[in-house]
Protein backbone atom coordinates (compact mmCIF):
# COMPACT_ATOMS: atom_id res chain seq x y z
CA UNK A 1 0.00 0.00 0.00
CA UNK A 2 2.99 2.04 1.07
CA UNK A 3 4.20 1.60 -2.85
CA UNK A 4 1.11 2.95 -4.42
CA UNK A 5 1.19 6.49 -2.31
CA UNK A 6 4.64 6.82 -3.39
CA UNK A 7 3.74 5.70 -6.98
CA UNK A 8 1.00 8.44 -6.93
CA UNK A 9 2.93 11.52 -5.25
CA UNK A 10 5.39 10.56 -7.61
CA UNK A 11 3.06 11.43 -10.86
CA UNK A 12 1.70 14.18 -9.07
CA UNK A 13 5.23 15.91 -8.68
CA UNK A 14 6.06 14.87 -11.90
CA UNK A 15 3.12 17.08 -13.16
CA UNK A 16 4.08 19.76 -11.30
CA UNK A 17 8.15 19.77 -12.64
CA UNK A 18 6.29 19.72 -16.27
CA UNK A 19 4.25 22.71 -15.43
CA UNK A 20 7.62 24.76 -15.16
CA UNK A 21 8.92 22.81 -17.83
CA UNK A 22 9.52 24.93 -21.94
CA UNK A 23 7.15 22.64 -24.22
CA UNK A 24 5.00 23.64 -27.05
CA UNK A 25 1.50 24.84 -25.51
CA UNK A 26 -1.95 23.66 -27.77
CA UNK A 27 -4.08 26.43 -26.34
CA UNK A 28 -6.61 26.25 -28.91
CA UNK A 29 -6.92 23.35 -30.51
CA UNK A 30 -9.84 21.78 -28.92
CA UNK A 31 -13.63 22.97 -28.81
CA UNK A 32 -16.29 22.38 -25.82
CA UNK A 33 -13.98 24.84 -23.48
CA UNK A 34 -17.21 25.04 -21.28
CA UNK A 35 -16.22 21.44 -20.38
CA UNK A 36 -12.96 22.79 -18.33
CA UNK A 37 -14.46 24.95 -16.02
CA UNK A 38 -15.41 23.40 -12.74
CA UNK A 39 -18.35 22.77 -10.86
CA UNK A 40 -18.91 23.05 -7.28
CA UNK A 41 -18.64 26.19 -5.37
CA UNK A 42 -16.17 23.29 -2.35
CA UNK A 43 -14.02 22.26 -5.44
CA UNK A 44 -13.17 25.10 -6.95
CA UNK A 45 -12.35 26.93 -3.58
CA UNK A 46 -9.07 24.11 -3.40
CA UNK A 47 -8.48 24.89 -6.76
CA UNK A 48 -9.92 22.08 -8.77
CA UNK A 49 -8.15 19.40 -5.85
CA UNK A 50 -11.09 17.67 -5.69
CA UNK A 51 -10.15 14.27 -7.62
CA UNK A 52 -9.66 11.93 -4.64
CA UNK A 53 -11.80 14.36 -1.79
CA UNK A 54 -14.75 13.34 -4.35
CA UNK A 55 -17.39 12.97 -1.46
CA UNK A 56 -20.34 15.10 -2.67
CA UNK A 57 -22.82 14.84 -5.63
CA UNK A 58 -20.20 17.21 -7.55
CA UNK A 59 -17.85 13.92 -7.86
CA UNK A 60 -19.44 13.13 -11.00
CA UNK A 61 -17.49 16.17 -12.56
CA UNK A 62 -14.36 15.36 -10.92
CA UNK A 63 -13.95 11.84 -10.90
CA UNK A 64 -17.28 9.62 -11.09
CA UNK A 65 -15.92 6.91 -8.76
CA UNK A 66 -16.31 8.84 -5.74
CA UNK A 67 -19.63 8.49 -6.02
CA UNK A 68 -19.71 5.16 -3.95
CA UNK A 69 -18.89 7.49 -0.95
CA UNK A 70 -22.11 9.01 -0.88
CA UNK A 71 -24.41 6.54 1.71
CA UNK A 72 -27.97 8.83 1.23
CA UNK A 73 -29.63 10.53 -2.17
CA UNK A 74 -27.41 13.84 -2.92
CA UNK A 75 -27.84 16.45 -4.95
CA UNK A 76 -25.57 19.71 -6.02
CA UNK A 77 -26.41 22.57 -7.65
CA UNK A 78 -24.18 25.37 -8.21
CA UNK A 79 -23.75 28.96 -10.18
CA UNK A 80 -21.29 31.21 -11.72
CA UNK A 81 -21.41 34.20 -13.39
CA UNK A 82 -18.87 33.66 -15.87
CA UNK A 83 -16.83 36.51 -18.02
CA UNK A 84 -18.72 38.22 -20.48
CA UNK A 85 -22.31 37.70 -18.99
CA UNK A 86 -21.82 34.23 -19.46
CA UNK A 87 -23.64 32.11 -16.83
CA UNK A 88 -22.70 28.97 -15.82
CA UNK A 89 -24.47 25.80 -14.52
CA UNK A 90 -23.96 22.71 -12.69
CA UNK A 91 -27.11 19.91 -11.26
CA UNK A 92 -26.03 16.55 -10.11
CA UNK A 93 -27.67 13.87 -8.39
CA UNK A 94 -26.70 10.30 -6.90
CA UNK A 95 -28.30 7.83 -5.92
CA UNK A 96 -27.18 4.86 -4.11
CA UNK A 97 -27.44 1.27 -4.26
CA UNK A 98 -26.88 -0.19 -0.82
CA UNK A 99 -23.32 0.36 -0.06
CA UNK A 100 -21.75 -1.10 -3.13
CA UNK A 101 -22.89 0.98 -5.86
CA UNK A 102 -24.30 4.54 -7.23
CA UNK A 103 -26.11 6.12 -10.17
CA UNK A 104 -25.18 9.68 -10.79
CA UNK A 105 -27.22 11.84 -13.36
CA UNK A 106 -25.27 15.52 -14.21
CA UNK A 107 -26.22 18.71 -16.26
CA UNK A 108 -23.79 21.26 -17.32
CA UNK A 109 -24.93 24.50 -18.60
CA UNK A 110 -23.72 27.72 -20.28
CA UNK A 111 -25.44 30.48 -21.57
CA UNK A 112 -25.30 34.09 -22.42
CA UNK A 113 -28.14 36.54 -23.46
CA UNK A 114 -29.03 37.55 -26.93
CA UNK A 115 -26.79 40.71 -28.51
CA UNK A 116 -27.52 42.18 -31.57
CA UNK A 117 -25.80 41.34 -34.95
CA UNK A 118 -24.03 44.33 -36.39
CA UNK A 119 -21.92 44.49 -40.03
CA UNK A 120 -20.05 46.76 -42.02
CA UNK A 121 -23.33 48.21 -43.67
CA UNK A 122 -25.26 48.28 -40.23
CA UNK A 123 -22.61 49.03 -37.56
CA UNK A 124 -25.66 50.05 -35.34
CA UNK A 125 -27.66 47.12 -35.64
CA UNK A 126 -29.19 44.63 -37.81
CA UNK A 127 -32.31 43.69 -35.91
CA UNK A 128 -31.61 40.22 -36.30
CA UNK A 129 -30.15 38.88 -32.89
CA UNK A 130 -27.73 35.90 -31.52
CA UNK A 131 -26.84 33.62 -28.86
CA UNK A 132 -25.14 31.03 -28.01
CA UNK A 133 -24.96 28.16 -25.71
CA UNK A 134 -23.62 25.22 -24.40
CA UNK A 135 -25.13 21.53 -22.68
CA UNK A 136 -23.50 18.63 -21.52
CA UNK A 137 -25.78 15.55 -20.00
CA UNK A 138 -24.85 12.23 -18.61
CA UNK A 139 -25.77 9.43 -16.87
CA UNK A 140 -23.20 7.62 -14.48
CA UNK A 141 -22.26 4.76 -12.42
CA UNK A 142 -19.76 3.52 -9.79
CA UNK A 143 -19.54 0.47 -7.90
CA UNK A 144 -16.83 -0.67 -5.59
CA UNK A 145 -14.93 -3.67 -6.86
CA UNK A 146 -12.96 -4.42 -3.58
CA UNK A 147 -13.65 -3.08 -0.03
CA UNK A 148 -11.19 -0.17 -1.20
CA UNK A 149 -11.07 0.29 -4.94
CA UNK A 150 -14.02 2.03 -7.05
CA UNK A 151 -14.81 2.47 -10.55
CA UNK A 152 -16.88 5.09 -12.04
CA UNK A 153 -17.87 5.66 -15.38
CA UNK A 154 -20.03 8.47 -17.22
CA UNK A 155 -21.56 8.13 -20.62
CA UNK A 156 -22.42 11.64 -21.88
CA UNK A 157 -23.87 14.00 -24.68
CA UNK A 158 -22.41 17.19 -25.05
CA UNK A 159 -23.65 19.90 -27.96
CA UNK A 160 -22.91 23.48 -28.68
CA UNK A 161 -24.68 26.05 -30.44
CA UNK A 162 -23.82 29.27 -31.64
CA UNK A 163 -26.41 31.30 -33.55
CA UNK A 164 -28.07 28.93 -36.09
CA UNK A 165 -25.51 26.58 -36.01
CA UNK A 166 -24.55 23.53 -33.63
CA UNK A 167 -22.71 20.56 -32.98
CA UNK A 168 -22.65 17.35 -31.11
CA UNK A 169 -20.99 14.25 -29.75
CA UNK A 170 -20.56 11.71 -27.09
CA UNK A 171 -17.69 11.50 -24.79
CA UNK A 172 -17.58 9.37 -21.40
CA UNK A 173 -15.42 9.70 -17.99
CA UNK A 174 -13.99 6.64 -16.10
CA UNK A 175 -12.35 7.29 -12.94
CA UNK A 176 -10.79 4.91 -9.82
CA UNK A 177 -11.10 5.65 -6.09
CA UNK A 178 -8.64 3.89 -3.64
CA UNK A 179 -8.54 3.87 -0.10
CA UNK A 180 -5.21 3.24 1.49
CA UNK A 181 -6.35 2.60 4.75
CA UNK A 182 -3.41 4.62 6.22
CA UNK A 183 -3.94 8.00 7.94
CA UNK A 184 -6.84 8.52 6.12
CA UNK A 185 -5.05 8.60 2.35
CA UNK A 186 -7.30 8.35 -0.55
CA UNK A 187 -5.99 8.38 -4.23
CA UNK A 188 -8.16 9.11 -7.18
CA UNK A 189 -7.70 9.27 -10.83
CA UNK A 190 -10.12 10.49 -13.78
CA UNK A 191 -9.48 9.97 -17.66
CA UNK A 192 -12.34 12.59 -18.65
CA UNK A 193 -14.04 13.89 -22.39
CA UNK A 194 -12.67 10.72 -23.98
CA UNK A 195 -15.28 10.65 -27.20
CA UNK A 196 -15.66 12.11 -30.66
CA UNK A 197 -15.14 15.34 -32.63
CA UNK A 198 -17.76 18.62 -32.74
CA UNK A 199 -18.02 20.12 -36.23
CA UNK A 200 -20.81 22.78 -36.36
CA UNK A 201 -23.32 22.72 -38.94
CA UNK A 202 -26.58 24.60 -39.84
CA UNK A 203 -28.56 26.46 -42.17
CA UNK A 204 -25.68 29.60 -42.50
CA UNK A 205 -23.08 27.55 -44.07
CA UNK A 206 -25.05 27.49 -47.21
CA UNK A 207 -24.21 29.19 -49.74
CA UNK A 208 -25.73 29.43 -53.88
CA UNK A 209 -22.37 28.70 -56.09
CA UNK A 210 -21.45 28.75 -59.87
CA UNK A 211 -18.99 26.14 -60.55
CA UNK A 212 -19.23 27.70 -64.39
CA UNK A 213 -20.14 31.27 -65.29
CA UNK A 214 -19.83 30.08 -69.08
CA UNK A 215 -22.88 28.04 -68.63
CA UNK A 216 -25.62 29.66 -67.63
CA UNK A 217 -27.59 25.85 -67.14
CA UNK A 218 -26.26 25.15 -63.65
CA UNK A 219 -25.61 28.59 -62.21
CA UNK A 220 -26.08 28.98 -58.80
CA UNK A 221 -25.75 25.70 -57.35
CA UNK A 222 -26.34 25.10 -53.82
CA UNK A 223 -23.47 24.03 -51.99
CA UNK A 224 -22.46 23.98 -47.90
CA UNK A 225 -19.55 25.78 -46.53
CA UNK A 226 -16.93 22.71 -45.35
CA UNK A 227 -15.98 22.87 -41.55
CA UNK A 228 -13.27 21.26 -39.55
CA UNK A 229 -13.54 18.57 -36.73
CA UNK A 230 -12.59 19.68 -33.33
CA UNK A 231 -11.09 17.22 -30.88
CA UNK A 232 -12.75 17.75 -27.26
CA UNK A 233 -10.81 18.70 -24.22
CA UNK A 234 -9.29 15.66 -23.38
CA UNK A 235 -7.64 15.69 -19.38
CA UNK A 236 -6.21 13.22 -17.29
CA UNK A 237 -6.52 13.83 -13.58
CA UNK A 238 -4.15 12.07 -10.78
CA UNK A 239 -4.81 13.27 -7.13
CA UNK A 240 -4.19 12.36 -3.65
CA UNK A 241 -5.90 13.72 -0.58
CA UNK A 242 -4.98 13.19 3.19
CA UNK A 243 -6.80 13.64 6.54
CA UNK A 244 -3.99 15.32 8.18
CA UNK A 245 -6.38 16.13 10.87
CA UNK A 246 -9.58 14.40 12.36
CA UNK A 247 -10.78 11.50 14.15
CA UNK A 248 -9.59 8.08 14.11
CA UNK A 249 -6.31 7.47 12.82
CA UNK A 250 -4.78 10.31 11.18
CA UNK A 251 -1.65 12.26 11.84
CA UNK A 252 -3.27 15.07 14.33
CA UNK A 253 -6.13 13.27 16.19
CA UNK A 254 -9.00 15.66 16.93
CA UNK A 255 -12.69 14.82 17.61
CA UNK A 256 -14.04 18.49 16.41
CA UNK A 257 -11.56 19.55 13.70
CA UNK A 258 -10.66 18.30 10.33
CA UNK A 259 -7.99 19.04 7.97
CA UNK A 260 -8.09 18.03 4.79
CA UNK A 261 -4.89 18.39 2.39
CA UNK A 262 -5.75 17.51 -1.79
CA UNK A 263 -3.41 17.19 -4.19
CA UNK A 264 -4.41 17.28 -7.97
CA UNK A 265 -1.91 17.18 -11.66
CA UNK A 266 -3.83 17.36 -14.74
CA UNK A 267 -2.54 16.31 -18.42
CA UNK A 268 -5.22 18.24 -21.04
CA UNK A 269 -4.72 17.21 -24.47
CA UNK A 270 -4.55 21.07 -25.57
CA UNK A 271 -2.52 23.06 -23.02
CA UNK A 272 0.48 22.45 -19.98
CA UNK A 273 0.18 20.09 -17.44
CA UNK A 274 -1.26 21.91 -13.99
CA UNK A 275 -0.93 21.14 -10.08
CA UNK A 276 -3.74 22.11 -8.34
CA UNK A 277 -3.45 22.40 -4.27
CA UNK A 278 -6.41 22.46 -2.22
CA UNK A 279 -6.67 22.94 1.85
CA UNK A 280 -10.09 22.55 3.76
CA UNK A 281 -10.66 22.87 7.62
CA UNK A 282 -13.67 21.66 8.87
CA UNK A 283 -15.53 22.29 12.07
CA UNK A 284 -17.51 19.55 13.96
CA UNK A 285 -18.58 19.46 9.76
CA UNK A 286 -20.53 22.54 10.13
CA UNK A 287 -18.65 25.44 9.54
CA UNK A 288 -15.55 24.85 6.45
CA UNK A 289 -12.79 27.13 5.58
CA UNK A 290 -11.14 26.64 1.92
CA UNK A 291 -8.30 27.58 0.13
CA UNK A 292 -6.42 26.62 -3.09
CA UNK A 293 -3.34 27.46 -5.47
CA UNK A 294 -3.31 26.22 -9.23
CA UNK A 295 0.48 26.56 -10.76
CA UNK A 296 0.67 26.25 -13.76
CA UNK A 297 -2.01 28.68 -15.35
CA UNK A 298 -1.93 31.79 -17.16
CA UNK A 299 -4.44 33.73 -14.70
CA UNK A 300 -6.03 32.36 -11.68
CA UNK A 301 -3.84 31.17 -9.03
CA UNK A 302 -5.01 31.85 -5.62
CA UNK A 303 -8.35 30.58 -4.45
CA UNK A 304 -10.87 30.91 -1.64
CA UNK A 305 -13.98 29.67 -0.12
CA UNK A 306 -16.42 28.97 2.74
CA UNK A 307 -18.90 26.79 3.57
CA UNK A 308 -21.84 25.98 6.10
CA UNK A 309 -23.87 22.43 6.39
CA UNK A 310 -26.24 21.45 8.77
CA UNK A 311 -29.30 18.96 9.33
CA UNK A 312 -32.85 19.57 9.74
CA UNK A 313 -35.48 16.91 9.93
CA UNK A 314 -35.04 14.85 6.62
CA UNK A 315 -31.32 14.97 5.84
CA UNK A 316 -28.33 17.57 5.14
CA UNK A 317 -27.83 21.21 3.83
CA UNK A 318 -25.19 22.95 2.61
CA UNK A 319 -24.00 25.72 1.09
CA UNK A 320 -20.85 27.32 0.06
CA UNK A 321 -19.14 30.31 -1.55
CA UNK A 322 -16.22 30.26 -3.58
CA UNK A 323 -14.26 33.01 -5.00
CA UNK A 324 -11.01 32.92 -7.92
CA UNK A 325 -9.19 36.08 -8.81
CA UNK A 326 -8.53 36.29 -13.13
CA UNK A 327 -6.03 39.07 -12.63
CA UNK A 328 -7.70 41.71 -15.26
CA UNK A 329 -10.91 39.78 -15.99
CA UNK A 330 -11.37 40.67 -12.65
CA UNK A 331 -12.96 37.80 -10.12
CA UNK A 332 -15.61 34.85 -10.57
CA UNK A 333 -17.85 34.27 -7.83
CA UNK A 334 -19.66 30.61 -7.03
CA UNK A 335 -22.83 29.78 -5.22
CA UNK A 336 -23.37 25.98 -4.72
CA UNK A 337 -26.41 24.29 -2.42
CA UNK A 338 -26.76 20.91 -1.55
CA UNK A 339 -29.00 18.16 0.10
CA UNK A 340 -28.22 14.66 1.31
CA UNK A 341 -31.59 12.98 2.15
Amino acid sequence: MKKIITYSLILIMMNAAMCYGKEFRKVGTSAAQFLKIGVGARAVSLAGAFGAVANDASTIYWNPAGMVTLNSVSWTGSHANWFADISHQYSGLVLPFGNSSALGLSAIFTSMGEEEITTEENPTGTGYYWDASDIAVGISYARWMTDRFALGVTMKYITQKIWNESASTFAVDVGTYLTTGYKGIVIGMCFSNFGGSLTLQGRDLLREYDPNPANTLNANVDTRLHTEPWPLPVNFRVGIAIDMMGQGDRIISSEDSRMTLAIDGTHPNDDSEKLNLGLEYAWRELLFGRIGYGAGYDLVQVTYGLGVQFKFQQGMFSFDYATASYGELDYVNYLSIGFKF
